[in-house]
């Protein structure tokens, strides 16, 4: 069984934290549909940041299921530590620092991914995190600054040496941002090298996808980040694989119109008419093109401006045009 500290997780599919993207409303939905762990969007450790209407969205976590696991990300060894802090008085069971994001405005700041490019600062940053707090401290990271330095290994013992809980290494360099594919042979490196448990990340967008990653690396878990937008059932499959050997397959087109309208109806109430109307277009993107609909869906639906609006379009919605059923398509969902 998979341990972070004190917590015993119900299985080794974590989904990741993404900007943007794993807020409050898709966290539990993707807990409820079987991801072991969810992570909660990054959070600056800037003070100054702290009170913003971003921040306040990002550090909610009411209702989510245990443990709940909040992302910190900054570079000043005094500011991160106080961010922890602040994080566990407001609820966070977990503190996960985020030294993989390659985003040019994180990196700019000398955070993300940028830091690993700096050992020593990793080192005070990880040792003033965990001295902070007294909940457990994880860490993601990618391989390496680029292709040619991927100093993960290096990392990776520096974070067990600071007494790190777990870490997640996503199989590209901070260079590589998004581009070209995964690889998994650092991810093995490190995991044969360190004790603590490691998930494995990128690339992972099927159950097939995440027993190989699992066999090639002897990693403890995986990660799913991505693949899961418009498919909150994702995790929950991988795990049944790993754990069975078998993949249920995705819900019905019925069951995900109705994920679907609940999604956006939790994304109004968390967001609020206004700004919940604007972030449900990219969420219902996501889940039209993971299942192949009609790109007229996305551009009609987009044009909506009001709640309900939203809520009856995707109750009218073509099923002819949008989640085909048929076999080919859900394999492609699964």
């Amino acid at each position: 069984m998979l341990r972070i500290g004190p917590y015993a997780l119900p299985n080794p599919v974590a989904l990741a934290p993404m900007a943007g993207v794993t807020d409050l409303p898709f966290r539990r939905l993707c807990a409820e549909l079987g991801a072991g762990l969810v992570v909660s969007e990054m959070l600056s450790s800037n003070p100054e940041l702290r009170h913003s209407r971003k921040s306040r969205w990002r550090g909610r976590h009411d209702s989510e299921l245990s443990p709940r696991s909040v992302q910190i990300a900054g570079s000043d060894p005094h500011q991160m530590a106080e961010a922890a802090r602040y994080n566990v008085a407001q609820g966070a069971q977990i503190i996960d620092i985020n030294m993989g994001c390659p985003a040019k405005k994180v990196c700019r700041r000398a955070a993300g991914s940028a830091l690993l490019a700096d050992e020593p600062l990793v080192a005070a940053i990880l040792g003033a995190v965990v001295a902070a707090v007294d909940v457990p401290v994880t860490l993601k990271i990618r391989t390496g600054p680029t292709p040619a330095t991927r100093n993960g290994v290096s990392i990776a013992r520096i974070a067990e040496d600071a007494g790190i809980a777990a870490l997640a290494v996503h199989g590209r360099s901070r260079a590589c941002k998004f581009a070209g594919t995964a690889e998994y042979d650092t991810i093995a490196s490190i995991v044969a090298a360190t004790d603590f448990p490691v998930f494995a990340n990128g690339d992972i967008r099927s159950p097939a996808d995440a027993a190989f990653v699992m066999r090639h690396t002897g990693a403890a878990g995986v990660m799913i980040g991505r693949a899961a937008q418009g498919r909150p059932w994702l995790c929950g499959q991988i795990a049944a694989h790993l754990s069975t050997g078998i993949t249920p397959p995705a819900p019905e087109r019925a069951a995900q119109f109705a994920l679907l309208r609940r999604h956006v109806a939790a994304l109004h109430v968390f967001y609020g008419d206004y700004m919940g109307v604007r972030i449900a277009r990219k969420h219902v993107g996501w889940y039209l093109q993971a299942n192949n609909a009609s790109s007229s869906h996305k551009k009609q639906f987009n044009q909506l401006l009001l709640p309900a609006q939203q809520l009856h379009y995707i109750d009218s919605m073509d099923s002819h045009d949008s989640m085909d059923s048929h076999d080919s398509r859900e394999e492609l969902a699964a």
